[in-house]
Formats: C-alpha cells, structure tokens, sequence
C-alpha cells in the first residue's frame, strides 16, 4: 500500500514538473513570437517614415506637388499598402498617431460631393470643405491611377501624426474607404507663397512681409532638423510648398518626398523639383540637411528676386555675385514689384545668407539653426530702429508743442501788452 502511495506521488511530481516546463516552453514560445512581430512592423514603419507631399505650383490653395523620377519612399507594393490600411482602419475614433480617421460620407458631404475644388497636384485634387463642427479643412484625394500618390499618403499619415509645429501644415485626420484614400489638412486660406511671387491677383509681397515669411520657413526646418526627434529631411523646399495662413503666416507643406534621417540616405533615383536641388545630392544621390540647407537658399533668392528656378534665376544670382564687393551690391537683382521699398542692410545681409546656403560645398552651408539666429537678429534689429524712429518723432512733436506753445504765449503777451497801451492812451486822453 505504502508503495503504490509513493509511486502515485512520485508519479504526480513528475506530472506537475513536465507541466511546468511546458508552460514555462509556451511562454518562452509566446514571448519569442510577439517580439518577432513586433520588430516586424516596427521595421515596415521605419522604413515608411517620411512626411508628406503637398500642392505643386501654384496648382493649389492648400497644397502643392511636383517631383522628378518614379522613386517612391517607400518599398511596399500595393498589397503591403492594403494590409497597411486594415491595420488602420478605426471609423471616427483617434488613431495612435493622433490623426482622426473620417468616413468617406463625411467628406463627401463636407466638400458637397466634391465640387468645391481648390486646386490639382501630382497627388490628385484638393477640395475646401466645411466640417459639421465648422472647421474649414482642405481635402487631398489621391488619383486613383497614382501608386507614387498611395505610398506617400502612407508616409504622410504614418510621419504627420508625430510632428508638430506652428510652421509646419497640419495633418488633421485621414480617410482610406471605398477605395479612396484622402488627406485632411488645416486649410491655408491665403494660398501658396508661388502665388503671391507670381500671380497678378495678388499684392506685392512688401520686404518686411518677406523677411518675415523667410523666418517662419527657416523655423519650421530648424524644427525638422533638431526638434523631430529622429531628425527629418524634407527634400522639396519651394515657393509653392510655403503656404500661407489667414495672418500671412508661414507653413512648410508637401512632406511626401522627406526621410528620418536615420532612414539610408542614397536614393535610387533623383527625386526634387528642378532649380531647387543641391548639386551635391545629384551627383552622389546622397541627400543630408545640407541638401535642404540649399534648397532654402534657393528660396531665399526666388524673395528677393521675385523670380523661380525655371526663369533662371541661379544664373541670374552667380552673374549678381560676380560684380557684388564681398557683402554689398545685391541691390541688382531685387523684385522690381518692391518699387525700391526695402532696407539696403537687410538686403545686403540676407542675401549674403543665402549665398552661403547655396554653396557648392555642402559643409561650408549654415545649419538652419544659424540662419534662423541671422534672421532673428535682423527682425529684432529692424523692430529696434523703428522703436528708435518712434521715440524721436514722439520727442520731435513734443518739441514742436512746446515751440508752438511759446510762440502762442508770446503772441497772447504782445495782444495784452498792446490792449494796456492802448487803455493806457485812452485814461490820458
């Protein structure tokens, strides 16, 4: 009896050993899977990471598109992309990244059933729409027959959700139904920088609104550069992905071709727009911050200037550069429309900037923390004089009162004086 009572326990250890291991396996089995999965789709998301791409020129008030060459961003074919949007697919709720997710009916009703264009890209149109809750958004639909378009809404979702600044356009939600797939943005009411350069439906630009718009652009990069966190390359700086707001505030737009710059930075093929890209990145196909550091000081003269890239204005710029004495002598290529209304300091200076931004060599180009620091300085010292000029036509008036209150008093004794005399002249009579 003792010895069937011992081998039952012997028997029931053992079980409860095996049993233990194997849950211990299962787990060990489990782990192993999941963090499999996990470097999995962690892997195919920093591979997709990249900000969007906007209106081209001129074609759009919200956004703009405009590249060379089929490169795409991002690996996946169109069967990744499926899977991709499945995976995203939350009706109306907020999606990780922070990006609300709209139903095709929504926007449908929203932009009254897509009639209220607003412009047409490389992605496809741009419509203005007017959401239940009042907002004014503008809604980016990829063309159907555009696969470049499908993986840069991929990139744009996946990059937007995580970068946030007062300079950089807004992702605000995102629909991918009915085999549609679209892009909310804040809408830009005032249009592309492009159009208020080249269109006669607008005003001059004035130079301090110019300067202005320059610093808000250079912020927007610096944050890019050193604020994202990995950093982003944007690689399609230009006039017409500079969106402007209600204030004449300044937006960076159309992040479709941009890269975290931990992402290997050779790219297949040349992507950009023409006039903007730097040399450097079209004979290595090796694009850095340096290579955005270029694109902006291309922009930076198409301000001055008041011309684009395709009117020749890089040549017009070195032939400019030839005649000017080290830091002077820009005034030459400056937009006629300013009819001579600018600071001659200012010019010379934010010219010579934007010389070095576009420099051959791209290590003797600023980093776009010191050009926002040179911009800085010239905005904080324009306000300077001006308060200088206020104070001392403030003490120029207060001068003039009192001169002109003396003058009365002296007139107001001389009338008395005169009226003693003459009662005077009448008491002896």
């Amino acid at each position: 009896m003792r010895g069937e009572s011992s081998g039952l326990i012997i028997g029931i250890s053992i079980g409860v050993v095996i049993g233990v291991l194997l849950a211990i396996f299962a787990l060990f089995c489990f782990r192993y899977h999941r963090k499999r999965s996990q470097i999995g789709n962690s892997s195919s998301r920093r591979a997709a990471a990249i900000p969007i791409r906007a209106n081209g020129a001129d074609s759009c008030t919200m956004l703009s598109d405009s590249t060379t060459g089929p490169e795409s961003p991002v690996k996946s074919g169109r069967n990744g992309m499926s899977v991709w949007l499945d995976g995203l697919r939350k009706s109306n709720v907020v999606s990780v990244s922070g990006i609300l997710e709209y139903s095709y009916k929504d926007l449908q009703k929203a932009t009254y059933n897509f009639t209220t264009l607003i412009g047409q890209g490389a992605f496809g149109p741009v419509y203005k729409a007017q959401m239940s809750t009042g907002e004014t958004v503008a809604v980016k639909v990829l063309a159907t027959d555009s696969k470049q378009g499908e993986k840069e809404f991929q990139t744009e979702v996946m990059l937007l959700g995580r970068l946030h600044h007062r300079n950089l356009v807004n992702l605000v939600g995102y629909c991918a139904e009915k085999g549609q797939h679209m892009l909310v943005y804040v809408y830009m009411s005032k249009g592309s920088l492009a159009s208020h350069l080249y269109s006669e439906n607008h005003e001059p630009l004035s130079w301090n609104l110019r300067v202005h718009i320059a610093l808000d652009v250079a912020r927007g990069l610096e944050y890019l550069h050193d604020g994202a966190a990995p950093p982003v390359i944007h690689r399609d700086i230009k006039s017409s992905n500079i969106l402007l707001d209600q204030s004449m505030r300044a937006r960076v737009a159309d992040f479709g071709l941009s890269r975290e710059e931990m992402v290997d930075k050779h790219a297949a093929n040349i992507r950009g727009t023409f006039g903007y890209l730097d040399p450097e990145y079209i004979s290595t196909r090796t694009f850095t911050k340096k290579s955005d550091v270029y694109s902006y000081g291309v922009l930076l003269f198409e301000l001055i200037a008041g011309r684009n890239p395709l009117q020749g204005l890089m040549e017009y710029v070195e032939l400019a550069a030839m005649s000017t004495e080290g830091k002077v002598g820009w005034e030459e290529i400056v937009d006629s429309r300013l009819e001579g209304k600018f600071d001659m300091q200012e010019l010379n200076e934010i010219a010579a900037l934007a010389y070095k931004c576009v420099n051959r060599v791209p290590k003797k180009r600023p980093s776009m923390r010191d050009i926002v620091q040179v911009l800085t300085r010239i905005d904080k010292t324009r306000h300077s004089r001006k308060h200088q000029k206020s104070q001392s036509a403030t003490a120029d008036e207060v001068s003039v009162d009192i001169e002109q209150e003396e003058i009365k008093n002296q007139i107001t004794e001389h009338r008395r004086d005169e009226s003693m005399d003459s009662t005077s002249d009448t008491f002896e009579m």
